[in-house]
């Protein structure tokens, strides 16, 4: 029988840890192909007792919150402990120009409602639009409900580097930035984790295996053509062509298995751990609807990349930059590609 490797743990904020592998929640959110409630709140149990004690989740995650108050309340009634749920406060695009205190209140206070608990463990806010400047108000409205009790720790979701120090001059106690980071979007280091690291801001890096296509499921198949049935391939594809060809995708995927290989692991424990490793980073986000590649997700605390393991990444990496300009850049112009598959009003109140 093989041992369970040692998961490691990263210190977020005093007195809080979670596991550097959080479980993401977008898929639960339908778009991504269907979902059984009953064996995805089930599933959460063998997450937790594996040490993935953290799930990340969202106010937009439709039916997402309730799904982890409902195990959350299974746990409490057997006197187990809880499973730790870092969320999100996403005001609608449209509502952007008329957010106020109140308004976040009611969005957290349902969120409280949802996940049945007095505090949410973590708030990660998300601003649409900097053209429309009542970001930074809004922070301090969230830091407001932190000092009341409602929320025990702030984050940011997608904000580049000039914005996150604006929040972080106003005095937003912010512990965490929520942004994508994998093989083939960079786009944090040019900038954002030296400024997260001066602020002691840790990355939360969603897209490590950019929606699965980092994976041995496309190793050698050829470019798909339509994806519409899962909302993540059709994101993270736009993600591979800013990255180079879809034949220097699967350079890049040749080259993470021969690594795979030498490591006997799968090729996604190497994307995540490559991102694991990068200046910054707290935990990666790794989305599953349910627990059966749980094993093969446990692998990337297993192994180490090696010198011989970058040397064989680096003329790749060197030759496709991926996507330019900072973190969420290509994704805020809504009539370019990124911004045009965006949902920007899902929270309807």
């Amino acid at each position: 029988m093989t041992a369970m490797p040692h998961i490691e743990t990263f210190a977020l904020a005093p007195g809080y840890r979670c596991a550097r592998i959080i479980r993401g929640g977008w898929q639960l959110a339908g778009d991504h192909g269907p979902v059984e409630r009953e064996r995805a709140i089930a599933d959460m149990a063998l997450f937790l007792d594996a040490g993935m004690d953290t799930v990340d989740g969202a106010d937009i995650y439709t039916g997402v919150e309730d799904m982890y108050g409902a195990f959350n309340r299974q746990r409490a009634g057997a006197g187990l402990p809880r499973m730790q749920v870092h969320t999100k406060f996403v005001p609608d695009y449209g509502d952007l120009a008329s957010v106020d205190a109140a308004y976040v209140r009611r969005i957290i206070t349902r969120s409280l409602q949802r996940l049945g608990c007095e505090q949410l463990d973590l708030v990660q806010f998300h601003w649409w639009d900097f053209a429309v400047p009542r970001y930074v108000e809004t922070a301090m409205a969230l830091h407001a409900l932190q000092q009341e009790g409602l929320i025990a720790r702030i984050g940011g979701t997608n904000f580049d580097t000039t914005h996150a120090q604006e929040i972080i001059d106003a005095g937003v106690p912010l512990v965490s930035m929520q942004t994508q980071y994998s093989l083939l979007d960079r786009r944090p280091a040019r900038q954002l984790a030296a400024l997260a690291q001066s602020h002691g801001v840790h990355l939360l890096c969603y897209g490590a295996l950019a929606g699965g296509f980092l994976s041995e499921h496309w190793l050698g198949q050829a470019e798909p053509q339509d994806l519409r049935h899962n909302r993540s391939l059709v994101k993270y594809k736009l993600i591979i062509d800013e990255f180079g060809s879809w034949a220097d995708f699967q350079g890049l995927l040749q080259a993470l298995h021969a690594i795979a290989q030498r490591h006997a692991v799968s090729l996604s424990s190497v994307a995540i751990r490559w991102v694991l490793d990068q200046p910054g980073v707290a935990a990666a986000i790794v989305g599953a609807r349910y627990a059966d590649r749980l094993a093969s997700t446990l692998q990337v605390f297993s192994f180490q990349l090696d010198a011989k393991d970058h040397a064989v990444l680096h003329p790749i990496l060197d030759a496709c930059p991926g996507p330019t300009g900072e973190p969420y850049s290509l994704e805020r112009d809504k009539n370019g590609p990124h911004g045009r598959i965006m949902k920007y009003d899902l929270n309807k109140t």
